[in-house]
């Protein structure tokens, strides 16, 4: 059997990322017949068509996305080895960090926080689902991701546990003392996590156990904006410290009572490499520190 020939699965893999040969040929000073040669010889050694053609634009068929996802793998575990073999040469790195779109920013900052300011490297942050952020850290294209929940299917994803808070409500100074939490949900609104989040079920398990029925002003799936509306002093928001720590600070929030039994988890997923990213590595042990 002969050997697959990396050079036609790099030109492929140019023609995939731009959707038309012609930009493609220019972009890599060939002619556009040479091109188009390349990725016929490569559909001959796979056995499958990978591009169809919709209008001037070229679109991939079910093979040819299988390809580039094994193309993308190929060469991020090439540039890995580059940039490990190389790495006391002063060459500048990248570090790839995904994070779950309703993520604290201050946790990403923490987490972040020993390598910030390095003239050595290069911080690329890309926020998204889980399930997008999932599918880039097998590709390879993240090098870490940071969340508060494990993914569904975690077969080759490892999860390192960072840290666990407390989750305890907080409000704005205006609001008045209280001794407990059902005296808390009983007299003012409160401000949730939407359903479906850790927070929000086990907030609702622990009413039910209090016997209250808490008035709900809003529902917010992103913990910054759910930390600026309890700032506004319409109600009571259940939030992790850090979220707030800002904010604690500076006395415009205050935290009313810890919700015993309830907490949040900080989560960092990598995948076993063959070149592992060193720096993601030092950020663990790091942030390891934190838990309770």
């Amino acid at each position: 059997m002969a050997e697959l020939n990396y050079n036609h699965l790099r030109y492929f893999w140019h023609v995939a990322r731009q959707g038309n040969l012609t930009r493609t040929a220019e972009k890599l000073a060939v002619s556009q017949s040479a091109l188009s040669t390349q990725i016929r010889t490569l559909e001959e050694r796979l056995g499958h068509p990978l591009f169809e053609r919709a209008g001037r634009q070229l679109v991939l068929t079910e093979a040819g996305r299988i390809a580039l996802d094994h193309a993308n793998a190929i060469f991020a575990m090439g540039d890995d080895l580059v940039a490990t073999l190389r790495s006391e040469t002063g060459r500048r790195r990248l570090l790839r960090v995904g994070a779950l779109a309703t993520l604290s920013r201050n946790f990403q900052i923490e987490f972040l926080r020993p390598c910030l300011g390095r003239s050595d490297l290069e911080i690329i942050l890309t926020s998204g689902s889980l399930p997008e952020l999932e599918g880039l850290l097998r590709r390879l294209d993240l090098d870490v991701v940071l969340c508060n929940e494990p993914p569904q299917g975690s077969a080759g994803i490892v999860v390192h546990r960072l840290a666990q808070q407390t989750i305890s409500l907080f409000a704005a100074p205006s609001l008045g003392a209280v001794s407990s939490a059902a005296e808390a949900l009983v007299s003012w609104p409160v401000i949730l996590p939407t359903r479906g989040s850790s927070i929000r079920s086990e907030f609702d398990a622990l009413c039910q156990r209090l016997g209250v029925e808490p008035i709900v002003v809003a529902e917010v799936d992103d913990m910054a904006m759910l930390r600026l509306m309890a700032r506004e002093a319409i109600g009571v928001a259940p939030l992790p410290p850090i979220v707030v720590r800002d904010e604690l600070q500076a006395c415009v929030l205050r935290e009313i009572v810890p919700l015993q039994g309830i907490s949040e988890t900080f989560l960092a997923l990598t995948v076993e490499r063959q070149f592992p990213n060193r720096i993601v590595d030092e950020l663990i042990s790091s942030a390891s520190q934190w838990r309770d």
